[in-house]
């Protein structure tokens, strides 16, 4: 039974690496641009341009894979992240920082895009819920270890610039190494922003302002952490816990929200995200623990949100859109994610340091009360005709890839055709490498 699962624990161990290597890069850059001065607005920046470059790496990426093969791709994304990050060591300019991160964000959708369509390729329909929780232990596991790295050295250097580009390379060695056969062609994304509203407006709405709120946060939250004055084990900590808080919470608010209808549990967790923020704000917590407990509080309501608003979408679209669904939330998420630090740096420049949570109690508010409404217009789906509740990373972007891995995605039997049989069609399909 391991012999099955060898050529996924070699795309793992790649996984770890890269995620590893993106965590501490993404935790390095606020708190080395906030010790140098950099204004807010410009650290703000860095999340919008990391957001743009990652979308664009979704609709652009699969074009380049499929030019050069799955390995050959891969091995650019995770060359010229390794590249990047030391470059981003070497020069240290906010403008220089701000353009780099867009081309980070481009490649690092590349590189998740490689692996997770590897991944979907060596699921079968029996094992496909096994992979798809060793990847979801394993991207929680490698972006806490990659944050809490930066507690073990001093931002002020290079060092952690260059452990992170060491890891980024050392992502490369499982996967160009493996002898599996590569996956089918990567398909193009596209977006039906009328589709996707008329399917369900709640899950429309909730993305995009899930990805503002989690893209202030997720940005600029070492910078709140540094401007308050906690210390940097304490930052390292704080982000790594709230990601915990967040991967903890899913299943049983996902649970609940199969046995009810889900927009009064995604209203009330985003209600309480919303006065958890608006709390954090008023209280103004200098306590490197009190910090860390209210801000793993606030976790715990905005990690969840994602997960719901998407199987609330699923709810009610048939099994054969899920893909398309998804995905088309998935980029809405991600523009969201592009406004969410532009909006939490004006807010931050404009007041103190915990105006963060502001933009994401708005974010978290407004959703709370346009879930209300929608509930009186909307009668909800049967609870027999749902969907099982599924956990999804929202801490950091998703690629629609992953989204084929899930389980709920489209299974081959359902078709009439075997794993063997599309294995064996696609490998026929498979180019001769020159």
């Amino acid at each position: 039974m391991l012999a099955s699962y060898r050529p996924i624990f070699s795309l793992l161990r790649g996984t770890a690496f890269l995620l590893a290597a993106s965590g501490l890069h993404n935790l390095l850059l606020p708190l080395r641009g906030q010790a140098e001065g950099f204004s807010t607005w410009s650290l703000g920046l860095l999340g919008t341009a990391w957001a743009g470059g990652f979308v664009a790496g979704c609709v652009y990426a699969p074009r380049l894979v499929r030019r050069v093969g799955h390995v050959r791709a891969f091995g650019t994304f995770s060359a010229s992240a390794a590249i990047i990050v030391l470059i981003t060591g070497l020069v240290i300019n906010e403008w220089a920082w701000i353009i780099s991160r867009v081309f980070t964000g481009f490649v690092m959708a590349g590189a998740f895009m490689v692996i997770e369509s590897w991944l979907n390729e060596k699921a079968t329909n029996e094992n496909r819920g096994t992979v798809f929780g060793l990847y979801m232990m394993v991207t929680y596991a490698s972006i806490m270890a990659g944050q809490l790295a930066v507690a073990a050295a001093d931002v002020s250097t290079s060092s952690l610039f260059m452990v992170s580009g060491i890891l980024f390379c050392c992502s490369l060695i499982p996967t160009t190494v493996s002898i599996a056969a590569t996956p089918q062609p990567l398909q193009d994304v596209s977006l039906n922003l009328k589709g996707l509203y008329a399917n369900s407006p709640v899950a429309f709405t909730a993305c995009f302002l899930v990805g503002v709120a989690n893209g202030a946060w997720g940005t600029l939250g070492a910078v709140y952490g540094a401007r308050i004055g906690i210390s940097t084990a304490e930052i390292a900590v704080m982000m790594s816990l709230v990601v915990v808080a967040g991967a903890a919470m899913q299943i049983p608010a996902g649970r609940l929200s199969d046995i009810t209808d889900r927009r009064f549990i995604l209203a009330g967790a985003a209600l309480l995200g919303a006065l958890i923020g608006v709390l954090i704000f008023l209280i103004e917590p200098r306590s490197g623990l009190v910090v860390i407990v209210t801000t793993c509080a606030y976790g715990a309501m905005a990690y969840i949100l994602y997960s719901l608003a998407v199987a609330h979408a699923n709810d009610h679209a048939d099994a054969s859109d899920f893909v398309k669904i998804s995905s088309g939330l998935l980029l809405l998420y991600g523009f969201g994610t592009m406004i969410g630090p532009v909006l939490g740096s004006a807010l931050m420049s404009e007041m103190r340091p915990e105006a963060v949570f502001l933009a994401t109690a708005l974010a978290h508010g407004t959703l709370a009360a346009y879930a209300v409404l929608r509930i009186s217009r909307r009668a909800p789906v049967p609870i027999e005709q749902r969907e099982a509740f599924n956990a999804l990373p929202a801490e950091r972007a998703q690629t629609p890839q992953a989204i084929l891995l899930d389980p709920r995605g489209p299974d081959d039997e359902e078709e009439g055709r075997s794993d063997v049989e599309e294995r064996k069609d696609r490998e026929l399909a498979e180019p001769v490498p020159g």
